[in-house]
């Protein structure tokens, strides 16, 4: 996937029920086109015009948007590298809802829409492997409850108290997209690289830029009711290639696809997003200059990044990455939910197979079955001290969003180690909900300390991470271990839950089903 495939799924919009709209987009190949045009243009400075081609340059690094990458007051450590010295990397795909300008406005919305805070409706997070040999995509309906964590505004420094349980979507609006990554990292305990947000005229310019994106239906589908819900998507069986405000429908379309719900509209996202890839990677030539300055003009205008992507050289580089994943290798999720007990229109993660799924892109393992690659075990050359002069804490962190922590967990594990001649083991009441179990260190000295707290208990190496957010070694007891004093060694999942609707990047005969009622 390229930076234009990546960044083109954000979306935008209001929704067809009143409650906000997805659009996603993907914009981010076009990032990689506009820096072939700003090669293009480098290259010519050594003919003359060096001070024009720099400011150029410079343009178009002011029309990118930046903000601040993390509203939180926490971030979780970054994986460990692997033996080539490579980290996955991770990237929050946001499609804000906006209705703040006027081009947004005349795309969807009232007027009573401006000024209100914007919604995330898209939330799609990209995880690349650390080998760069195949890529995961998990999309959060926006529908979802989920906790959001306290966030500072940087403009004004307004702070947001922390919610037990909200839709996904509102932590745009508590700051900025820093929330929205505060939350996906509270939620997953995946450490966020970078983030990449469009809006709704966004999602138009870009998808007008590349010419259309191949889409398919199995009836004709109109996404209309006589309550005026609805994108307002008006096809005709078969495959059109859709751009313009049609692509936004395509993206924002819930009545109308599969069963009517926001988990349908993820599914289209992703046909959107695979279609669009393959059609970049397939037609991605330089152009012509003039072209290639429109594309550059679009891509850059259209994006919000966070501040370390924000320029076109740092985008281009993001984008090399994306690039040296096959097409066949990346696959489009979404986070396994069901119904909310006490809201019959809203989900929850579905326990156990949302929690597998997070601990798979967690833990770098391929959503696609392919055994293409093994985690390495580094063993540290840091000698570690006697077990009986190492002081671990252990933290609970059994607890998620469908299942309490359980009680007296970290004792547990406590005496475990104890018997393990561990004798300086204590119990850290700090909350820790939502991860899976790591051992963590907060400097070189230490890792080989951390590593044999980690072996002592059957802790594969690859769970062991530094992290500064923590004082001496620290081991967190996650969901994936509720009970027993070793670590489970049951078999690793070997690919994503069906439950999850994985969608492979090479299949080209994907086809939406249209919901009954909607057909003409």
């Amino acid at each position: 996937m390229t930076l234009d495939a990546q960044a083109r799924p954000a979306g935008r919009g209001r929704d067809d029920d009143g409650h906000g709209d997805d659009g996603t987009s993907g914009r981010p190949r076009r990032g990689r086109r506009i820096l072939r045009w700003t090669a293009f243009t480098l290259a010519a400075l050594v003919f003359g015009g060096a001070v024009a081609g720099y400011l150029y340059y410079e343009h178009l690094n002011a029309n990118i948007t930046k903000a601040r990458l993390n509203l939180g007051d926490s971030t979780p450590p970054k994986a460990a590298p692997n033996a080539a010295g490579q980290t996955p990397l991770n990237i929050l795909l946001l499609g804000s809802d906006s209705r703040n300008t006027a081009a947004d406005l005349k795309l969807g919305g009232s007027k009573a829409d401006v000024g209100r805070p914007p919604l995330a409706d898209v939330q799609m997070l990209l995880h690349v492997s650390a080998d760069r040999g195949d890529m995961s995509v998990v999309s959060l309906p926006r529908d979802t409850m989920i906790p959001i964590p306290r966030c500072t505004d940087p403009d004004g420094g307004k702070v947001y108290g922390a919610l037990t349980l909200a839709m996904a979507n509102e932590s745009l609006g508590r700051g900025g997209p820093g929330c929205t990554v505060a939350t996906w990292e509270k939620l997953t305990g995946i450490h966020i690289d970078h983030f990449m947000m469009v809006d709704f005229s966004g999602v138009v310019s870009m998808a007008d830029a590349i010419g259309g994106v191949p889409v398919c239906v199995k009836e004709n589908v109109w996404s209309h009711t006589s309550e005026g819900h609805g994108s307002g998507l008006k096809l005709k069986a078969g495959t059109t290639y859709v751009k313009g405000e049609q692509a936004l429908q395509w993206l924002r379309t819930r009545y109308g696809f599969e069963d009517g719900t926001d988990i349908g509209r993820t599914h289209a996202q992703h046909m959107y997003m695979n279609a669009m890839v393959r059609q970049l990677r397939e037609n991605a030539t330089l152009g012509t200059p003039t072209e290639m300055r429109r594309l550059a003009e679009t891509a850059t205008k259209a994006l919000t990044v966070d501040e370390g992507l924000g320029t076109v050289k740092k985008l281009y580089d993001l984008s090399t990455e994306l690039q040296k994943v096959p097409t066949e290798r990346i696959t489009m999720t979404t986070l396994p939910t069901v119904q909310w007990a006490q809201d019959r229109n809203r989900l929850v993660p579905a326990g156990e197979d949302a929690d597998q799924l997070i601990s798979m892109v967690r833990t770098d393992t391929p959503l696609d079955g392919k055994a293409g690659r093994q985690l390495t075990e580094q063993v540290s050359d840091d000698p570690a001290a006697p077990a009986g002069a190492l002081a671990v804490r252990v933290r609970n962190g059994t607890g998620t969003t469908a299942e309490a922590p359980v009680l007296h967990r970290s004792d547990a594990v406590v005496k475990a180690l104890r018997d393990q001649g561990f004798t300086k083991a204590a119990a850290d009441v700090t909350p820790a909900t939502g991860t899976a179990t790591t051992v963590l260190y907060p400097s070189h000295r230490l890792e080989g300390d951390a590593q044999a707290v980690a072996k002592a208990l059957g802790i594969p190496l690859t769970q062991v991470r530094p992290s500064t957010d923590v004082k001496g070694v620290t081991l967190t007891v996650g969901a994936d271990w509720r009970s027993g004093g070793a670590y489970p060694k049951s078999a690793a999942p070997a690919k994503a839950p069906e439950s999850a609707a994985v969608l492979n990047g090479g299949k080209t005969d994907a086809c939406m089903p249209v919901q009954p009622g909607f057909t003409w």
